[in-house]
């Protein structure tokens, strides 16, 4: 495994981030293919043995049952200074608002109720999963700074945002002396390329990490035509993102398959290993130890500029899915 710098920060992570959205009680939430409790142990262990010191989950995750069962793994697995743990927090809800619950204490609140999960005092990096257009930035940014000055996050991070929203929340911090975004989790593989316009660039310019989600697309970059698994067939939410381009998208999987045969590797080390060429540390979820595998394996791997190109020159722009299209309706919807 390799290692790199979290952006401007002093975290040490590995170059591959496991992504623990796959963990967590199926009968609860919003996933029906997730592991349980004794796979999730065992998929931690294959993990931290390989190298992987960088774990993401959140409080959003099968009802707060990722958190549990990460959490206990990595208690049980690692010394506390040996692995970085990240989780998020979602916006305000109705009922938080209806009865004046600020963005302040909404993070104070959420932020102590995944350290219960975890059974943590802190959290090395605390996650803005997604913004929340109806409380005001101001409020979000200083319940950040206030979770780390309490010792409670080493550092904090966004998720699903425009670039245009992390340059307003760093600079307002900047101005006022509160804690900085250190890295930015968007959706970002070989078959949606869109961060690349504005969030990629701008944060090169500002040293802040790029550690994106879906990095083999809902496992569409690691199969072949044909192959298929439990999420593939019951993740209807990687469908909603994926199926409309699945016709141009396919086209540019043929090539990961390509180039994979013709490297004796698995497709999942092409995929990743073109995204390591562009970004910090992918988050990857695993559900096998396969997974896991293939993961590490894709660190070492260096594609040639040739190689890159073939793979890169048949994307065709996408609109935006998932969070990030309601998130831009709701701005437009605002400024109406």
């Amino acid at each position: 495994m390799k290692y790199i710098n979290l952006g401007s920060s002093e975290l040490e992570v590995s170059r591959i981030c496991m992504g623990c959205m796959g963990f967590g009680n199926a009968a609860t939430g919003q996933h029906s293919w997730t592991l349980g409790e004794s796979e999730t142990r065992e998929i931690i262990k294959h993990g931290l043995d390989l190298g992987i010191n960088f774990y993401d989950t959140a409080i959003a995750y099968q009802n707060g049952t990722s958190e549990q069962f990460v959490g206990k793994a990595l208690r049980d697995f690692a010394k506390r200074d040996d692995y970085v743990i990240a989780t998020k927090f979602t916006p305000r809800t109705q009922e938080e608002i209806d009865n004046n619950i600020s963005g302040q204490k909404h993070i104070e609140n959420s932020l102590d109720q995944s350290l219960k999960n975890l059974g943590l005092d802190y959290v090395d990096l605390y996650i803005y999963h997604m913004w929340d257009y109806h409380t005001p930035m101001e409020e979000i940014m200083e319940g950040l700074h206030n979770a780390v000055k309490a010792g409670k996050a080493r550092y904090i991070g966004i998720s699903n945002c425009f670039a245009w929203q992390l340059a307003k929340a760093n600079f307002f911090a900047r101005e006022n002396g509160l804690t900085e975004f250190i890295s930015v989790q968007g959706h970002y593989n070989l078959i949606f390329r869109e961060e690349e316009r504005e969030m990629s660039p701008f944060c090169k310019d500002q040293n802040i990490a790029m550690t994106p989600y879906s990095a083999l697309a809902g496992g569409r970059l690691s199969k072949r035509p044909g192959e298929t698994s439990k999420r593939l067939a019951e993740d209807s939410y990687a469908k909603f993102k994926y199926d409309k381009t699945a016709e141009a998208d396919g086209k540019i999987i043929l090539r990961v398959e390509e180039l994979a045969d013709k490297r004796g590797v698995s497709m999942t080390e092409i995929s990743l290993a073109w995204l390591l060429t562009k970004v910090t540390s992918p988050v990857v979820g695993t559900t096998k130890f396969s997974h896991v595998d293939g993961a590490v394996k894709a660190v070492d791997i260096e594609l040639s500029q040739e190689e890159i190109n073939y793979l890169e020159e048949l994307y065709a722009p996408h609109e935006l899915v998932g969070v990030m299209a309601q998130n831009g309706k709701q701005k437009a919807g605002n400024v109406v």
